[in-house]
């Protein structure tokens, strides 16, 4: 184990030379990620939008040029620490019966769903436990951020959605399970604070201070579970929706709903708005094979226009 400033040092050596932090916010961050998997980096992924645009083409250039991909996302970190080390088998030959994904259910989690139409921009971005930018706050209140973690997660681990599920846990404790064929469940629990992952992932395969505090589970008292109500979080849905769709129907999701989330944050559309428009938008592009960057990107600027003339049109 590193710690202090040993630890720090050779953290920093790697950064400088083999290891990329993939964090650029939504679609932006696709080409650039993608040209650091083909210069064989190590990749400390926290851009979801580059596999959940790209995940075949994407872990092909991974493979290919030998690059190295560690999930910073809380939860896919998480799921990565649970895993046995050879789960690049396959899960069914290592015995990993299915992938428990948490989510807080944001800031709406109980909120009267008649309510939900006049919510504000600074009340969707209030989350109760984690401090985010505001696009990604506004995706973890409508659960779209939980959508786009699944396909996220189906393309990190090999798996389907139906080995994919996903347990609400409004205190934010346990960052994601993994569940195994014999009933063990392993969970990684923790503070909910990014520097968590972040120094999992920059140090791997050692551990190394994070400076977040120890959790205290006497003051959390309780750990909570529900199941997601599509109902309310109908983001949710129709991330499942394109993934079962396949091919460049996710890209789809993920243009609409930035473009959604961006009409929200202008106060351009309602907050209930952002899933009609996800919708009709998913169901007027048509989606093609994602085996090359070219047609991704064709795919994602048509998803754009189809969902700002949903959005001039309020859907």
């Amino acid at each position: 184990m590193l710690s202090g400033v040993e630890g720090l040092n050779e953290v920093s050596s790697l950064a400088a030379t083999d290891c990329v932090v993939a964090a650029i916010v939504g679609a932006a961050g696709l080409e650039p990620t993608l040209a650091a998997a083909r210069a064989g980096k190590r990749v400390l992924l926290a851009n979801k939008e580059a596999l959940v645009m790209s995940g075949h083409l994407f872990m092909e250039e991974v493979r290919r040029h030998g690059a190295e991909l560690l999930p910073v996302d809380s939860e896919h970190n998480a799921i990565f620490q649970c895993m046995p080390g050879d789960f690049e088998r396959g899960l069914d030959k290592v015995g990993v019966e299915r992938i428990l994904l948490t989510a807080s259910g944001g800031p709406f989690r109980t909120t009267p769903l008649e309510q939900l139409e006049a919510v504000t921009p600074d009340q969707a971005c209030a989350h109760p436990n984690w401090k985010m930018g505001r696009k990604i706050s506004v995706d973890s209140a409508t659960m779209m951020n939980k959508g786009l973690e699944v396909i996220e997660a189906c393309w990190l681990f090999d798996t389907g959605a139906d080995q994919v599920e996903v347990v609400l846990h409004p205190q934010s404790v346990i960052h994601s399970m993994v569940q195994y064929v014999d009933g063990s469940v392993l969970a990684q629990l923790g503070n909910p604070d990014m520097r968590t992952p972040i120094a999992h992932a920059l140090a791997w395969p050692r551990r190394i201070s994070s400076g977040v505090a120890p959790l205290d589970l006497f003051a959390v008292a309780q750990l909570d579970f529900e199941r997601p109500d599509l109902a309310r979080f109908p983001c949710l849905r129709l991330a499942y929706e394109a993934i079962e769709r396949g091919g460049t129907a996710a890209a789809i999701l993920n243009a609409a709903n930035e473009v959604a989330v961006d009409a929200f944050l202008n106060e351009k559309i309602g907050f209930t708005a952002i899933p009609d428009v996800i919708e009709h938008t998913l169901a007027s592009v048509p989606a093609h094979t994602a085996d090359a960057l070219d047609v991704i990107v064709a795919d994602d600027a048509a998803a754009r226009r189809a969902a700002e003339r949903a959005v001039a049109g309020a859907v």
